[in-house]
């Protein structure tokens, strides 16, 4: 049977302790458990590990009682110990707490990175939006130019015919008439005469 998510993240926290303090980051790859996984369970392993080195064994009574006179010493090697440990814990956590801020700096950074992403792709769309925005007004702009144009052309062309009919239609008539005029100019041509008898 496989190792529950808890025991790889236990065995990677070890393991990843013993060169440098282990992060969620780090304990995740290592153990392949979700981000979920990682913080709860590297959280449960670090308040073992706090709460085991935090234990100091209480002095038996019949130790008290038998070696008295002792008891000045060895509330000074207690009192010196719980100094370096209180020193060792203290120094413990202004690491973790550095490491916790440079942990915060890569994922802010990392967030700052990912929006200024966003942020670049959503202007780049937003322009190519506009510009086929203003294409569209354009093209619309054109077109109506162009069926105002063509309703003009259209009218002028009518007019043109009915212009080009009448003018026809006159100069018909005035053929006609030149026709008439000339008939009605043209003298008949005279009968030659007999020459009169002797």
């Amino acid at each position: 049977m496989g190792s529950t998510a808890k025991e790889r993240v236990f065995a990677a926290a070890e393991q990843i302790s013993a060169e440098r303090r282990p992060t969620v980051s780090t304990v995740r790859a290592a153990a392949g458990v979700s981000n979920a996984d990682a913080t709860r369970y590297l959280k449960e392993w670090a308040e073992e590990k706090q709460s085991a080195g935090g234990q100091v064994a209480a002095t038996p009574p019949a130790i008290l009682e038998q070696a008295a006179r002792l008891a000045g010493a060895v509330w000074a090697e207690a009192s010196s110990l719980a100094n370096e440990h209180h020193a060792a814990e203290a120094e413990l956590w202004a690491r973790e707490k550095k490491e916790l801020n440079e942990e915060l700096a890569e994922l802010v950074a990392d967030l700052d990175k990912v929006t200024a992403e966003k942020e670049s792709v959503v202007t780049e769309l937003t322009a190519k939006i506009e510009e086929l925005e203003r294409r569209l007004t354009t093209n619309i702009e054109q077109l109506e130019r162009a069926r105002s144009a063509a309703q003009e052309a259209m009218a002028e062309a009518a007019a043109a015919a009915t212009r080009t009919a009448a003018a026809q239609g006159r100069a018909d008539a005035l053929q006609e008439a030149h026709e008439a005029l000339l008939q009605r100019i043209t003298p008949e041509q005279p009968q030659s005469a007999e020459e009169p008898e002797a």
